[in-house]
C-alpha cells in the first residue's frame, strides 16, 4: 500500500565522509516509530565513469515513484560484468534515506523534503574509503573524485543542505536524529521523535555562597567559545536595590555539554550547531522560536523569585524588525547574526539578596559523565575561585563618528519634518561610533565596562568571532511562567555630576522636565498598545510613571507597564508584537521605523535589539541594548562599535540632543579610557 505522505531525505557527500555508515545507523533509529526504506546510490551507477548517468538514473527510475508513494524499481549494475544486473525494488515507506554522491543533486531536489549534506577533509575521506573498499576502490580513487568535483562545480547541494554533518568527528545519528525533529518539514511525521525531547528535567544545587561574578564567569567560562553572562553588575554596589529585584540574579552559562547549542540568523535562516551537526531552519526567526521555546518544557527549579530554568540565551538585533513590520536594511559583508543565541543545558546562578549560588543542568535520566564533571569543576570554582588572570592591555581606542556633529544636527531637523508633516510624534535617531584595536580580549573588555557603569541589565555575550558588551539598565520585556507580562522603558537622560548638590538638581531638572516626561509618555503609550494584542482584557496597567533612577554616571526617566499574557498566546508572538524595544524606534512605531531607515543609512546591528534569556519554564527577561560596545574580529585585529542616540520631539533642541549624545556615549568611553571623537 503506498505510503500517503513520504519523507524523503538525502543524504549526501564525497566519497568516504561517512554517509553509508551515518545512513545504517540513522535507519536504524528511526524503524522505532517507523517504516523506513534505505537506498545506496553506489548500487546504480554505472560503472568508474557514471555518475552523471547514475544520478539521472537514481532520479527517474528511484526519487520519482517513491516520492508518489510508490515502491521504485531499479536495475544494480554488475560492476564485475560492466552491464545492468538483475531489478531491484525499493519499497514505499513513511521515511526514505537515499545515501550516495548525488542524493540531493539539483534534478532530484524538487522531489526531495530534507538534504543532509556530510562534510570530511579530502584525507581522512580518502583513509576512511579505502580502508572499507580496499584495492578495489584503489585504482579509481581519483578518477571518481574528480567526477564529484565536477560536478559540485555546477550543481553544490551543500548550499541547499537543511543539516550540515562534520563526518569526521564521528556524529551520533541520535544527534542527527535530534536534528531532523528541529525541522519544518519532519514536524508532523516525527512528532513521537520531538515529544520525546521533552522527557528532561532540571536539577538543581543550592551553594550558600557570595563569590566574586567576574571571577566565577573566568573560572567556568574564560575559555568556551559561546557564553553568555547576565550580570545584574551593580548588585551590592552601594546602589539600592531596584524595583522588582531586576538586579537580583546573575546567570552565568556556555554552549557546552551534551545538550549545548548555538543558533545564528541570518537573511531568514537560523543555523543550530550542537557538536557536529548544524541544521539549517528557513524560515522567520519568531516562527522557530516558538517552536523551541514557546511551550513549557520543565518545570520550575526550585530557585525563589527566580524564572530562569535554563533555555536559550543571547541577543535579537535591531535588523529583525524586518519581521515585525519594519523593513529590511541593508547588510554590510562582515555584519553579524540577526539573532545569537546559545542553548545552556547547564548554568550558574548568583542570587545577590541572598549570597547563594544555583547550579543547573538539564538531565534526560541517562547517566551524563561530562554533567558530573562540569558540576565537580563549578563546586570547586565556587569555593575557590582564582583572580580573573591578566590580559594584554587593550589599549586607548581612537573613536569616530559615522555622523559629524552638523550631519547629525541635519538629520534632527529632517525628523522634526516629519513630525511636523504627522508622520510621526516622535523619532528615536541613532548614530555609531566606531574604533579598530589590536586584536583584544572581549571579557577584559567587559570588566572595565562593569566597574565604570554597573547596572541591572549588564551582559557580556560571547560568540566565535565576536562579543557583546553591555552595561544596559533598561528592561525591554518579562515574561513569567505564569504569564505576568511586564516592560520597563527608559526615555530621559541627565549625565551625573561629582558635586552633590549639582547632581541633586540635575536629577530634579529631569524629573520636572515636560519635554522628557512627554517623550517617555508616548512610549508609556506605545508599549501598552503593544502588550495589549496578547493581554487579558483589561489587564494593562502603568504601575509606575516617569519615576528617576540614578546609575553611575547617569540620571534615567523610567516608567513600568504590566499585563497579564492571554491564555492561548504565542509567547514568542509576545516578543515579535513589542519588538524592536519602543524606547528605540519611537512613535507610531511602523511609520518611525521607515523614518529611521531613511534617516540612518545603515543597519543597527545588536544595538537597540534586545539581550536576555528564554527559559524552558515558558519565561524570559530581556535588557534593550543600549550603552553597549560590540568587539568584532578580522584579519586585521579587533573593531569596536558603539551605538548611541536619542529620541527627537518637535520641541527637541538638536545642539541638546546632540550632547545628550555624547553623555549617553561617556560611561562607555571612559571606561576605555577613550573621549568622544573631537569636533571640527
Amino acid at each position: 500500500m503506498p505510503a500517503e505522505t513520504p519523507l524523503l531525505i538525502a543524504i549526501d557527500g564525497r566519497s568516504g565522509a561517512g554517509k553509508t555508515t551515518l545512513a545504517v545507523e540513522l535507519a536504524a533509529l528511526l524503524r522505532e516509530h517507523h517504516t523506513v526504506s534505505l537506498f545506496h546510490l553506489e548500487d546504480i551507477y554505472p560503472g568508474w565513469d557514471g555518475l552523471g548517468e547514475g544520478i539521472a538514473r537514481y532520479v527517474d527510475r528511484v526519487v520519482r515513484p517513491l516520492k508518489s508513494g510508490r515502491s521504485a524499481r531499479w536495475n544494480a549494475w554488475d560492476w564485475e560484468k560492466g552491464q545492468d544486473g538483475p531489478e531491484r525494488t525499493t519499497p514505499a515507506a513513511e521515511i526514505v534515506l537515499l545515501e550516495g554522491v548525488g542524493a540531493a543533486a539539483a534534478a532530484a531536489h524538487a522531489h526531495l523534503d530534507v538534504v543532509l549534506w556530510v562534510e570530511a577533509d579530502e584525507e581522512v575521506r580518502r583513509r576512511t574509503a579505502l580502508e572499507r573498499d580496499g584495492d578495489t576502490y584503489a585504482p579509481f580513487w581519483q578518477r571518481w573524485a574528480d567526477q564529484e568535483s565536477t560536478w559540485l562545480a555546477a550543481d553544490d547541494p551543500r548550499v541547499v543542505a537543511d543539516v550540515v554533518v562534520q563526518g569526521h568527528q564521528g556524529p551520533s545519528p541520535r544527534a542527527v536524529r535530534l536534528a531532523l525533529t528541529g525541522l519544518p518539514a519532519c514536524a508532523v511525521l516525527m512528532a513521537p521523535e520531538r515529544a520525546g525531547r521533552r522527557g528532561l528535567t532540571v536539577d538543581c544545587e543550592r551553594i550558600d555562597a557570595a563569590p566574586d561574578p567576574a571571577a566565577l564567569f573566568s573560572a567556568l567560562y574564560g575559555s568556551a567559545p559561546a557564553a553568555v553572562w547576565l550580570d545584574s553588575s551593580d548588585a551590592g554596589t552601594g546602589a539600592a536595590q531596584r524595583p522588582g529585584g531586576r538586579n537580583r540574579f546573575s546567570i552565568l552559562a556556555d554552549a557546552g555539554g551534551v545538550f549545548g547549542q548555538q543558533a545564528l540568523h541570518r537573511d531568514g535562516i537560523t543555523e543550530i550547531t550542537a557538536g557536529a551537526v548544524t541544521t539549517r531552519i528557513r524560515e522567520p526567526f519568531f516562527r522557530w522560536l516558538e517552536d523551541v521555546w514557546g511551550r513549557r518544557a520543565v518545570r520550575m527549579p526550585q530557585i525563589p523569585g527566580c524564572e530562569f530554568g535554563l533555555g536559550w540565551l543571547g541577543y535579537l538585533g535591531y535588523e529583525l524588525k524586518r519581521e515585525t513590520g519594519g523593513g529590511d536594511s541593508v547588510h554590510a559583508g562582515d555584519a553579524l547574526p540577526d539573532a545569537a543565541l546559545l542553548f545552556a543545558g547547564r548554568a550558574v546562578v548568583l542570587d545577590h539578596d541572598h549570597g547563594a549560588v544555583f547550579l543547573l543542568s538539564l538531565s534526560d535520566g541517562r547517566p551524563d559523565p561530562e554533567r558530573d564533571a562540569w558540576l565537580r569543576q563549578a563546586r570547586d570554582a565556587v569555593a575557590a575561585p582564582r583572580p580573573v588572570p591578566p590580559s594584554p592591555p587593550l589599549g586607548v581606542p581612537r573613536f569616530a563618528v559615522r555622523d559629524s556633529r552638523e550631519e547629525y544636527l541635519g538629520k534632527i531637523r529632517r525628523a522634526q519634518d516629519e513630525i511636523a508633516e504627522g508622520n510621526t510624534y516622535e523619532v528615536c535617531l541613532t548614530t555609531s561610533l566606531s574604533a579598530r584595536v589590536e586584536r583584544a580580549d572581549p571579557l577584559a573588555a567587559y570588566l572595565r565596562l562593569r566597574a565604570a557603569s554597573p547596572a541591572p541589565f549588564a551582559h557580556f555575550l560571547r560568540f566565535p568571532g565576536f562579543a557583546v558588551a553591555s552595561t544596559s539598565p533598561e528592561r525591554f520585556l518579562e515574561l513569567t511562567a505564569d504569564g505576568r507580562m511586564r516592560a520597563e522603558p527608559i526615555k530621559g537622560t541627565r549625565g551625573r555630576s561629582a558635586d552633590p548638590d549639582a547632581d541633586a538638581a540635575l536629577s530634579e531638572d529631569l524629573r520636572t522636565s515636560e519635554k522628557d516626561r512627554a517623550e517617555n509618555i508616548m512610549i508609556v503609550d506605545l508599549l501598552r498598545n503593544d502588550l495589549s494584542h496578547h493581554a487579558v482584557p483589561g489587564s494593562v496597567t502603568v504601575s509606575r510613571l516617569c519615576a528617576i533612577e540614578t546609575y553611575a554616571t547617569v540620571h534615567q526617566m523610567v516608567s513600568t507597564i504590566d499585563a497579564r499574557l492571554r491564555p492561548g498566546s504565542a509567547r514568542a508572538g509576545v516578543i515579535a508584537s513589542a519588538f524592536p524595544a519602543g524606547s528605540m524606534t519611537g512613535a507610531p512605531k511602523i511609520s518611525t521605523m521607515a523614518i529611521l531607515d531613511r534617516l540612518e543609512g545603515a543597519p543597527r546591528g545588536p544595538y537597540s535589539g534586545a539581550a536576555g534569556y528564554f527559559s524552558l519554564t515558558g519565561a524570559a527577561d530581556l535588557a534593550v541594548v543600549i550603552r553597549t560596545l560590540v568587539l568584532q574580529d578580522d584579519d586585521e585585529g579587533t573593531r569596536l562599535t558603539l551605538g548611541v542616540g536619542g529620541a527627537i520631539t518637535a520641541d527637541s533642541d538638536p545642539a541638546e540632543e546632540w550632547d545628550e549624545v555624547r553623555v549617553k556615549a561617556r560611561g562607555v568611553l571612559s571606561a576605555l579610557g577613550a573621549v568622544f571623537p573631537a569636533e571640527d
